[in-house]
């Protein structure tokens, strides 16, 4: 081929090059291939890091969807009275005509918007700030299920004052968190704080300890206060939990005494067909069988012990965070025994589109993200504790949410999520887990003051919730 035919093709390549290499570079960062309606947001990861321009898609922004111009109508739970249903008189899911939802008590399709950690403060600052503001408990409560709904959100995440809001004149939908392995972990010894969770000895869970299985039925019995609750959504077994891909060989670097090495020497013998194989015999398709069947067997036993005590509740998992996020077996396994599956969903400016199909056809089952969030840099907090992004202000934050919410709206798999947290970080309160002692994560500031930039927009985006899921199915996103 002749220079000039050479300097031809290649310059006619050069914009395909740009164009992949672009594309790359957002899918292997967890983005979105930028729109070309998108706005930029600055944003770090890190205090101590440069700022970041970050392509952001707003409510505004979305070609031809008019913004407020249809109000849904809801149901007294917060379901969309237009989309009918099957009626179980709970939550369940559904998927229709290639979206899931959840469907609420009374038969209505329903995104579960909901905010983690709605519970008074536990520090000296936001007790006297709850007096004050409030006179009581009962009525923060009651002030605070009523400026949720306000502002469109239908509930509360993990760790609420789930006793507190079963009480207030304006009934939301709730979860628990009732954490079997961590709270096993305590009773048996081994267990340790880690900065969001609890660690364990070697990143191995206990759940191949012949007491754990008892421990579940026992602990599950509490369960059945709550069991005939309509407003209740469903129960998280615990948060966090470490399912890391060399758990074959962390298992089998345990004492020998250990139930956990025996088992992991069991199943790699029987895999292998082999009564003499052991660490040096594994190969990467081991770990990766391991882990599903590690979590299989996880969920085996917590989902049979929360099912026996409430038959009539979602069960959502251990709330998947880390590299399990990319793991067919993990997924296959959930995807076994859980209603729809719990995602704390960290380091992504955009949800990937890729991913979060995966997490879909791995499992056939929905998923609801259950953590995720932006701090802001205007508050005066260090912002040095916790996963989420940092943005300049208040009103950035609100359009991380309306960016991050959009994208997860277009799945169709996503039937809600949890906005960590309600309060903020208080950095006087040394008792609290390192990851929540000086950041700005709430949605209210220690003495119980909203952030209106923040919430201006995420009503903007709650209120549009259902339909932007028309918006979305008729476009084909």
């Amino acid at each position: 081929m002749a220079l000039s035919s050479l300097l031809n093709l290649f310059n006619s390549l050069c914009p395909l090059f740009f164009i992949l290499a672009t594309t790359g570079w957002y899918v292997a960062n967890a983005q979105t291939v930028p729109p070309a309606n998108s706005i930029m947001v600055r944003a770090k990861s890190k205090p101590n890091q440069a700022w970041k321009e970050y392509p952001t898609r707003t409510i505004d922004t979305l070609p031809g969807f008019a913004v407020g111009a249809k109000q849904a109508r809801l149901s007294s739970y917060g379901g969309w009275l237009d989309k009918k249903m099957t009626t179980t008189g709970f939550f369940h899911t559904q998927q229709v005509g290639g979206r899931w939802w959840l469907v609420d008590p009374a038969g209505y399709a329903f995104i579960h918007v909901g905010v983690v950690s709605v519970t008074p403060g536990t520090s000296a600052i936001s007790q006297a700030a709850l007096k004050e503001k409030f006179g009581t408990e009962e009525k923060w409560a009651a002030a605070t299920t009523q400026m949720l709904k306000e502002n469109s959100f239908n509930g509360a995440g993990a760790w609420s004052a789930t006793d507190l809001l079963r009480q207030t004149p304006t009934r939301t939908a709730y979860t628990m968190i009732w954490n079997f392995m961590s709270s096993y972990g305590k009773k048996r010894g081994g267990t340790y704080q880690q900065p969001g969770h609890t660690g364990y000895p070697n990143d191995c869970i206990f759940v191949f300890d012949p007491d754990f299985v008892t421990f579940c039925d026992e602990h599950a019995r509490q369960l059945a206060a709550t069991k005939d609750d309509p407003y209740l959504l469903g129960h998280f077994s615990d948060n966090e939990l470490p399912f890391p891909g060399d758990a074959l060989d962390r298992y089998l670097s345990l004492p020998q005494t250990d139930p956990g090495y025996g088992a992991a020497q069991s199943w790699l013998r029987e895999r292998k067909h082999n009564d003499q194989a052991g660490k040096t015999d594994i190969t990467d398709d081991d770990r990766a069988a391991f882990r599903g069947y590690l979590v299989d067997r996880y969920l085996s036993i917590t989902t049979a012990a929360i099912r026996k005590y409430d038959p009539h509740h979602l069960c959502l998992g251990p709330r998947f965070h880390s590299s399990e996020l990319h793991s067919k077996p993990a997924f296959q396994a959930a995807g076994k025994y859980l209603d729809a599956i719990a995602i704390n969903y960290y380091g992504a400016w955009t949800p990937n589109p890729v991913t979060m199909a995966n997490w879909e056809s791995w499992s056939g089952k929905s998923f609801i993200i259950t953590e995720w969030y932006v701090k802001g840099d205007d508050t005066g907090m260090g912002n040095t504790g916790g996963a989420g992004w940092i943005v300049p202000t208040q009103k950035d934050r609100g359009l991380f949410y309306q960016n991050f919410t959009l994208g997860l709206l277009e799945s169709k798999a996503c039937v809600g999520w949890h906005w960590f947290k309600y309060m903020d970080n208080d950095p006087t309160n040394l008792k609290a887990d390192p990851s929540n002692r000086d950041s700005n994560k709430g949605i209210v500031n220690i003495r119980y003051e909203p952030y209106l930039p923040l919430i201006e927009k995420m009503k903007q985006l709650n209120d549009n919730v259902y339909p932007l899921t028309e918006y979305f199915d008729k476009s084909g996103g």
